[in-house]
């Protein structure tokens, strides 16, 4: 009899720990789906060149960052504002884009060139750049900067930024109004007050930074065109849209504590701001 009382003790206690050990697994695996899937990057890039004619040579340059992990449309759609036309955001599918832009790019050019190439005097070489590159994904916010540039003649060539920041909790672009409620006018007077406290390559007879004598504005405005660190929100202008392109482009840094008291509290929060 005690030996059938110890065998049925050991039994529950060996059925007892396979139950508890099966709970485990299950909160471990429930813990496990609601982690957000790891953010996976890749690239396609585009290269090529063609000539024209022996006075024309023109290159086609792009590089796009792919998502492989991102389903959400709308996020896509958003983090391509650029391309409208993509439809697949597969690597497949961007190389295909990409494709078809360069090509598109090189009918173009030829097509308008007929009427003028014969005006050329001298050997040319013409460009469309364009590039993402990942900045950052700290707390959950990605950073992308988009640059732009091209060559089609002239005295120089052109270029361009556009900064966009991703929230990738909540799969959408992170707008001015999801970081500070302050004024227009407020955050505007800051703007045109840090202006020389980045170093865009203007400088007076001194050294010091001087983008006031280049500006072409009596307001900087405070655009979507923004990103953000640990210490600092910044704007970013490029050639000609505050200042004269001998400026370059321009980054005005906004720091934490000239925005306190503005700051708004879930972006404060997911940010570790003090």
């Amino acid at each position: 009899m005690k030996n059938t009382i110890a065998v049925l003790a050991v039994s529950s206690l060996i059925a007892l720990s396979a139950c508890k050990k099966g709970e485990n697994t299950a909160a471990a695996d429930k813990t496990e789906a609601l982690q957000p899937e790891k953010l996976v990057v890749d690239s396609v890039k585009v290269n090529d060149s063609v000539k024209i004619a022996d006075s024309l040579t023109v290159r086609f340059t792009s590089r796009m960052l792919v998502f492989p992990t991102l389903k959400d449309k709308t996020l896509l759609d958003s983090i391509y504002f650029h391309h409208q036309g993509i439809k697949d955001f597969s690597k497949k599918g961007i190389e295909a884009y990409l494709d078809k832009d360069k090509n598109e790019y090189f009918k173009s050019v030829k097509t308008d060139s007929k009427d003028w190439l014969s005006d050329i005097s001298y050997a040319q070489s013409w460009y469309a750049n364009s590039q993402m590159n990942l900045v950052s994904t700290d707390h959950d916010f990605m950073h992308i900067e988009y640059v732009s540039s091209a060559y089609q003649g002239g005295a120089h060539d052109n270029f361009g930024f556009s900064e966009r920041v991703f929230d990738l909790k909540n799969n959408r672009k992170l707008e001015l109004k999801d970081i500070t409620s302050m004024p227009k006018d407020k955050l505007e007077a800051l703007l045109m007050k840090n202006l020389n406290k980045e170093n865009s390559g203007t400088t007076d007879s001194d050294g010091d930074v001087n983008n006031s004598e280049m500006l072409l504005v009596d307001v900087i405005p405070a655009t979507n065109n923004f990103y953000f660190d640990q210490k600092n929100l910044y704007f970013h202008y490029s050639p000609y849209e505050i200042a004269a392109f001998a400026a370059g482009d321009i980054v005005i840094p906004v720091s934490w504590d000239e925005l306190k008291g503005t700051l708004k509290e879930e972006f404060k929060e997911r940010m570790k701001i003090k």
